[in-house]
């Protein structure tokens, strides 16, 4: 079977399916479709269904739409439609010709609601919103019909058209799909298909004020566009059957080989949300500082953070695609663009908790300039210029007055190698009435620069370091887990459960190389972790800094 492209892939129920699918000639190609809503940014959770569709798509040499189920206008914005674009091109991924939207539809959506009413399988309801709920039953208990359910044809379409005019006001009644209010399944309890909504559309304006419900709309956006495979989470398992109804019952779908739904377990990440309902509300509360917050599990706060595109796509790889839900451990995220940082990421020293240092027996106002790799195990990378002189600053953890033999930083009495530079001895240091370190006056040796000391003695530890008149100041935002929970859904309040340290601000100084820093750029500051400039706050006259993940996993 030669259907794929010739890079072996991954297998998984979905793609046995295209398998058979192809091979029975149900089909001839594959066509997918990637259908956000936009009503907010899009997370690592919509980064597993894109690189699933889009995947699919390309590994098949089929085509794959961009479409915005927009049947909602209340709680869409076009600031969502630019970001949910710009998010996908990110990834890596292409849309097949134009962008689609499901109000593109309408005027079919509006069409193929008169041809149910029609066939007697939709009428017009007035039951309020309680009403409605009361009137559909339970879990346990079936429902009751509407006491509009037998209204005539004729009545009905009349009615419909009213709506259609702005004559009902909201809320006042609904058009309703006629299926089984006993069903087991309480989708198909007669479902509202059409509702009244004063509304302006980002893409229809004033057009119309009666939208379609997503049940409605989505299976036929589908069947419009020739999907052959309409991918989705678990969640919608029972509206499949809606989903076919709504096709079954339509004369322009009515082909064997129309698209179907295929449902997957969607991603849940540990300490992560994946609601965009509570995600908006964190924004909105501003318990976080917006959308692309970097502690956000958005692909655009992902992106500020400094993950690349490259490790969000092969964490999706790595988690695989099944119908089995599952928590996924963050440090797999971790993991993806740790490895692949550690390969690709330039080196540089930041020093974030500074204190200074005075090489006493190193000449008052000379400078030299010393030679670093810029990545330790690929030559090709290069070397770049460091800045050495008698003043320098290191990391206040990197001394100790008194240590025992496990501490192979710098203390007093003792020798310690500055990365790439000399060794130097801490003979005495400097406090302020609180008794903390201020200054740490110390002795180089100057014949060991590159080399080990001529006597033999062994100096086992190294810290990094900057240099005081050329370092450039910087500010550092140290990220944690934005919850302290491993699933903050399941609390009763997100508020309770969120992590108050999950962004701590310090300010310290890093080599001067960096003052052009690239914005979402990863570097490796040595020792420390690995970090990108702040695409929004960072200047070349106020660094900013994003912590993007730990040099190793802390938990292990």
């Amino acid at each position: 079977m030669s259907h794929l492209d010739s890079e072996v892939r991954p297998s998984n129920f979905i793609r046995s399916i295209i398998d058979e699918d192809l091979e029975s000639g149900k089909h001839t190609s594959v066509h997918t479709r990637f259908p956000p809503e936009p009503n907010g940014f899009l997370h690592i959770g919509h980064a597993k269904s894109i690189c699933l569709n889009f995947g699919i798509a390309k590994d098949y040499k089929g085509q794959c739409n961009l479409r915005f189920d927009d049947t909602n206008p209340e709680k869409e914005d076009i600031d969502y439609v630019h970001s949910i674009q710009d998010d996908v091109k990110w990834l890596g991924f292409t849309w097949d010709g134009d962008i689609r939207y499901s109000s593109n539809y309408f005027d079919q959506l509006h069409q193929y609601a008169i041809e149910l009413i029609n066939k007697g399988l939709a009428y017009v309801c007035f039951l309020n919103g309680e009403q409605t709920r009361e009137y559909r039953g339970t879990l346990k208990e079936p429902g009751k019909n509407s006491p509009y359910r037998d209204t005539s044809v004729e009545e009905n379409l009349e009615l419909f058209e009213k709506m259609r005019k702005g004559e009902f006001k909201e809320g006042e009644c609904s058009l309703r799909a006629k299926i089984d209010m006993a069903s087991s399944f309480m989708c198909m309890r007669d479902p509202i298909i059409y509702r009244v909504r004063f509304a302006h559309h980002h893409q229809t304006g004033d057009k119309w004020c009666i939208y379609p419900m997503y049940d409605f709309t989505h299976c036929i956006s589908d069947a419009i566009e020739n999907i052959s495979h309409s991918l989705c989470t678990l969640e919608f398992q029972d509206n499949r059957r809606l989903y076919d109804w709504v096709l079954d019952h339509l004369d322009d779908f009515q082909a064997p080989n129309r698209t179907h739904q295929y449902e997957f377990s969607r991603l849940n990440l540990e300490y992560t949300l994946m609601s965009k309902r509570k995600l908006n509300d964190l924004v909105v509360r501003e318990l976080v500082q917006g959308w692309d917050d970097p502690r956000m599990p958005t692909i655009a706060g992902l992106r500020r953070r400094g993950y690349t595109a490259a490790s969000i796509r092969e964490f999706c790889l790595r988690i695989g695609v099944t119908k089995q839900d599952n928590m996924v451990e963050v440090a797999m995220l971790d993991a993806c663009i740790r490895e692949e940082l550690n390969e690709s990421a330039p080196r540089a020293m930041a020093v974030i908790n500074p204190v200074k240092v005075i090489i006493e027996n190193y000449p008052e106002g000379q400078l030299e300039t010393l030679n670093a790799p810029i990545h330790p195990s690929n030559e090709e990378m290069g070397t770049r210029e460091l800045t050495f002189g008698r003043e320098l600053y290191i990391d206040a953890d990197d001394f100790r007055e008194e240590a025992n033999k496990k501490y192979k930083r710098l203390v007093q009495g003792k020798e310690v190698r500055l990365r790439n530079a000399y060794v130097i001895k801490a003979e005495r240091c400097d406090k302020d009435a609180d008794g903390k370190v201020t200054t740490i006056y110390c002795s180089y040796d100057d014949e060991t620069l590159g080399k080990n000391p001529s006597d033999g003695r062994k100096v086992k530890g190294v810290i990094h370091w900057v240099e005081a008149t050329t370092a450039k100041p910087a500010e550092f935002r140290l990220y944690e887990r934005l919850f302290t929970d491993a699933n903050p859904a399941a609390a009763e309040t997100v508020d309770e459960v969120l992590n108050p340290n999950s962004l701590v601000v310090a300010h310290g100084l890093v080599e001067a190389n960096l003052v052009n820093a690239e914005a979402e750029k990863a570097y490796q500051f040595e020792r420390e972790g690995y970090f990108c400039a702040d695409s929004k706050d960072s200047t070349p006259e106020k660094l900013v800094f994003n912590l993007t993940v730990a040099l190793r996993d802390s938990s292990q």
